[in-house]
């Protein structure tokens, strides 16, 4: 670490740094609009890892080379996902062992949950107003989960996507009633739909 009036400037091709005693300056450098890619995202998340690890670094400030700082996501440097490389993670979890795919359907929340959850799931829950119950509801859905969860012994899924929270609540109460097989396989249909979903909303 150089002296506040003596700093310390490395230039790897898309990243300038320079360290000014307690403060650390990261700058993106991708011309023309600085726009964001996946080597470029890599270079930033070990960026943040040193001045993380760095005791005496005490202040980041993250700016953009040139008159723009980030025009954003670079679409033509993201990964899509054609029909089939989507299938070919369905036949994966297909031949998976019973546990492994139980194991994958524990992994999601409740649906409706005040428990924290992740980005994705917290945008799926409220497009559908799962944040939005009353009371009444609220209680209702909980406990439909719950004896759900004890039929099966997975929680309740759905992609929720373009439905309501009164169509939620119907579905939970007509599947309460399916076949354990039954209701094991749409889990999986249902777990395989939030998964395209989530992957079509990354690259849109």
């Amino acid at each position: 670490m150089k002296r506040n009036d003596t700093p310390l400037i490395e230039q790897p091709e898309k990243w300038v740094r320079k360290n000014y005693r307690q403060d650390c300056t990261e700058q993106v450098h991708r011309p023309p609009t600085n726009a964001i890619d996946l080597e470029l995202a890599d270079e930033f998340a070990t960026a943040l890892e040193g001045v993380e690890n760095n005791d005496l670094i005490a202040a980041l400030v993250v700016t953009g080379a040139g008159s723009c700082f980030s025009a954003g996501l670079d679409l033509k440097a993201v990964p899509t996902y054609d029909r089939a490389q989507q299938q070919a993670m369905v036949m994966q979890v297909e031949r998976a062992s019973r546990q492994e795919q139980l194991a994958l359907l524990r992994a999601h929340p409740d649906l409706g949950t005040r428990a924290k959850v992740s980005d994705a799931s917290r945008a799926e829950q409220e497009g559908a107003g799962l944040d939005r119950l009353t009371e009444e509801e609220f209680i209702r859905l909980n406990d439909q989960n719950a004896a759900y969860r004890e039929r099966f012994g997975f929680p309740f899924l759905l992609a929720v996507k373009g439905i309501t929270k009164q169509e939620v609540l119907r579905a939970l109460e007509e599947r309460g009633r399916a076949s354990r097989d039954a209701e094991f396989a749409e889990a999986l249909r249902q777990a395989y739909r939030i998964a395209r979903f989530r992957l079509e909303a990354a690259v849109s």
